[in-house]
């Protein structure tokens, strides 16, 4: 069984990897894998991998605006040591 990716850059890194799996997925009449739920299942990974993008980018801009890992903790639903282990090194 595989195990659910953590932190951000795991995160990043399995959606990039999904990402490319499904990219270069070639249908097999043998695979009984719904088309339509493939194509789902990507976009969602894909949508995924953005918004984590999308949150570092936010974080990034709000350090740089002088707020504090408490306050970003808050929106991101963590205590601001959580946010500040997380996401420092991403926004540094």
């Amino acid at each position: 069984m595989m195990t659910m990716p953590r932190t951000v850059d795991e995160i990043l890194q399995h959606a990039d990897e999904l990402a490319a799996r499904f990219e270069s997925y070639e249908p097999n009449p043998d695979d009984e894998l719904d088309a339509g739920a493939v194509a789902l299942l990507r976009a969602a990974v894909a949508e995924r991998s953005e918004a984590e993008r999308h949150v570092i980018d936010a974080i990034r801009t709000a350090r740089e605006a002088g707020m504090p890992w408490s306050a970003i903790g808050a929106f991101v639903g963590t205590s601001g040591e959580a946010a500040r282990q997380r996401y420092a090194s991403k926004v540094a």
